[in-house]
């Protein structure tokens, strides 16, 4: 049944999160007086969340059918024939993104509600999170780069809420704004790239920029001999890279780890940070006209894919082990978007939203257990006392390592191979740090894993860890600790005695709605989404660029997939990873303490995170500073003030004083001055005879 969506029953879709945000966020809180209750508040914004899913479901269901919609729904203004608007186009790879958006911000809406339960700021958190679900929706429907560029930066406003959430702590603040300003440096660069396209498409509308795209290919940048097209694809990249949190701006999300566990699951896990790389796949049509901004990509994401992965492997703060996760998985996203296998990087996506999500809400499980503890070095042996979340994470760190039938298999070993057969500048260490990358995502997340769940019980003594450095314990506000027993503790971690304990229903509900996906949806989705036509005439790949078509040819079936996964290198590489984790901290923890101690180097490299911050601090904050200084001192005071301001007032008292003088007060000195000006006249004004013959 082909046909075209309903334009009103789309609007409803960003519209009903919207309504549930502004409701919970007026009259929820202190604004009008909290007229309406908790209960009010989180069931208002679940049922607007839930409608926008069941919606987004009916949508893809259509969708598969054939159907599509792609139109104006509002027309802002209209300035020198430039249409700005509102528009939808929906598509099979807008109608996935809504399907993921709504199912996760519903996963975490029903999460909230257990991990925020004693949080004075409850009801401003549940509108919060469903403004962010709106502005991600507007985002990913959007049709012209204006509403793009509206979605772009409300989930980054958005974020910056999220992450200072409490704003009486000095380490949230700081990890707001710095998000914020990094932000504002990958945004420089994608309103750059919308301006250049602007300005020689004369359109903001993606239909008609794509329909010039061939044209664009020809022009070149005026005064160089760069390609318009490579230029302006690299400035929207820089976008996506302050999103999308690749290297060098990826400093941010770590420690965006300090607001309240839900939001990095739904921002920092499973839609904002994947924002950046469904534009990318969007904007396919342009960036498969220029190799240099795909190599510039490959390279990039190849490097934020292996070297964010080895922080990941010192960090002790649960959180920042999976927020370590997250940049490394971007990276590989990146890195497929980079081989012109646009398909594979979303549908990597989506299999990450699915398992990353559950780690951090399995994650945020363990810190309400463990009464606010979020060191891994204070846990071990939780398997026993939580069952549901030990299941959930194992699952979870399976798909997340690659592991034949599970989801991220299929994505990672499919980016593992377009990597292989493209020959594209940067090929050759992309293929390499994918790679080695198995090996150390295996690494990082089974010694969380086994430091977690199993081996010696470290919790309720006296000599816990105290990590300043990976922010060890988390504000007392990070997790409700529900014991029937004990209540809530004000101190970090359990005391001698206590053990710790399951989860609410509240909790655990949608770690095992969100383990299912996790699990299967890789098998199902893999035909139709890499090798199908799922993404006919939605994502474009240039013939020159062969590694669909090498997949294609090689691909034989989902379950052929994972039997035959389980010779190949990347199996093995993750085998090795688990077996070394296992050996390292279950069987003999003094190899760790050996590679400490004769490469303590090393480790101090990685545990300043190759010391990014300090270079930002002194070099780019330092600098700014110093040509602050610079420009405050020549450009205000001494050329504005000194010279404009008080110049130009000195001037007016010198020629002041000079024409004081003038002024006598005899009426035969002014009668003698308007002598001379008739006469001045004269002479210049009457023509003399010529006595030239």
């Amino acid at each position: 049944m082909a046909g075209q969506l309903n334009p009103h029953l789309l609007l409803i879709v960003p519209l009903a999160p919207l309504a549930g945000s502004l409701i919970a966020g007026l009259f929820g809180t202190k604004f009008f007086g909290n007229l309406i209750g908790r209960k009010a508040s989180h069931s208002v914004t679940i049922l607007g969340v839930l409608i926008a899913f069941i919606l987004s479901l009916h949508t893809m269901s259509l969708v598969l059918d054939g159907a599509t919609f792609n139109g104006s729904l509002y027309t802002w203004m209209t300035v020198a024939g430039l249409k700005l608007e509102v528009g939808f186009l929906v598509d099979s790879l807008t109608a996935m993104m809504m399907c993921v958006v709504t199912f996760v911000s519903l996963m975490v809406h029903i999460y909230t509600i257990g991990y925020m339960e004693e949080d004075e700021g409850y009801n401003r958190f549940f509108s919060y999170i469903s403004l962010f679900t709106f502005a991600m929706l507007m985002l990913v429907m959007s049709n012209n780069f204006l509403q793009l560029f509206f979605g772009w930066e409300a989930v980054g406003l958005v974020s910056y809420l999220l992450i200072g959430f409490w704003y009486t702590k000095p380490t949230a603040v700081v990890a707001n704004m710095k998000a914020f300003l990094v932000n504002r440096v990958g945004d420089f660069g994608f309103i750059l790239g919308i301006g250049l396209l602007l300005a020689y498409a004369g359109s903001m509308d993606y239909a008609e920029v794509f329909a010039k795209k061939d044209q664009l290919a020809t022009l070149t940048l005026p005064g160089t001999d760069w390609m318009l097209l490579t230029v302006a694809c690299i400035c929207l990249f820089i976008g996506a890279m302050g999103k999308s949190a690749q290297f060098p701006l990826h400093v941010w999300l770590p420690d965006s780890m300090e607001g309240p566990t839900p939001i990095s699951a739904l921002i920092h896990a499973a839609t904002m940070v994947t924002a950046g790389i469904f534009m990318v796949a969007r904007m396919s049509p342009l960036f498969e006209l220029s190799d240099t901004a795909l190599s510039f990509i490959l390279i990039i994401g190849s490097i934020t894919a292996l070297f964010m992965g080895f922080l990941g492997i010192i960090q002790n703060d649960i959180k920042r082990v999976v927020a370590y996760s997250t940049l490394s998985q971007l990276g590989y996203m990146t890195v497929a978007l980079g081989a012109s296998a646009y398909s594979v990087a979303v549908f990597h996506l989506m299999t990450h939203a699915f398992f990353k999500a559950l780690l951090f809400l399995a994650a945020g499980s363990v810190i309400i257990g463990m009464h606010h503890d979020q060191d891994i070095r204070n846990m071990g042996g939780l398997r026993k006392y939580m069952k549901i979340t030990w299941i959930t994470s194992l699952l979870g760190s399976l798909a997340l390592i690659g592991t034949p039938l599970f989801s991220g298999f299929y994505s990672k070993d499919s980016i593992i191979e377009a990597v292989h057969a493209t020959h594209i500048t940067g090929a050759g260490f992309a293929n390499f740090a994918v790679l080695a990358g198995v090996f150390v995502t295996a690494f990082y997340s089974f010694r969380m894993y086994f430091l977690v769940f199993h081996g010696e019980e470290r919790f309720g003594k006296a000599h816990a860890h105290h990590d300043d450095h990976a922010h060890a314990h988390a504000d007392h506000h990070d997790a409700h600790a529900h014991d029937d027993d004990h209540g809530h503790d004000e101190h970090h971690g359990l005391a001698p005695g206590q053990k710790p304990h399951e989860s609410p229903w509240v909790v655990t509900l949608p770690l095992i709605l969100l383990a299912i996906p996790s699990v299967v949806i890789g098998y199902f989705a893999i035909e139709p989404m890499l090798h199908g036509d799922f993404f006919k005439g939605v994502i474009t790949v240039d013939p020159r660029h062969g590694g669909m078509a090498e997949l294609n040819e090689i691909f034989h079936g989902a379950m052929a997939m994972a039997i035959h996964g389980l010779q190949t290198a990347p199996f093995w590489l993750a085998v090795a990873g688990v077996a070394s984790a296992y050996y390292c901290y279950m069987i003999n923890p003094r190899v760790p303490a050996w590679f400490f101690k004769n490469f303590h180097a090393l480790h101090t490299l990685l545990d300043n995170k190759y010391y990014m911050d300090k270079f930002n601090e002194v070099v780019i904050a330092r600098g700014a500073r110093v040509l602050g200084g610079g420009f405050s001192n020549v450009g205000d005071k001494t050329l504005i003030d000194g010279l404009i301001v008080n110049g130009s007032a000195k001037l007016v008292g010198w020629f002041s004083s000079i024409v004081r003088k003038l002024q006598t007060g005899y009426i035969y000195h002014y009668a003698f001055v308007m002598i001379l000006g008739v006469l001045g006249f004269l002479i210049y004004f009457l023509p003399f005879p010529s006595f030239a013959q």
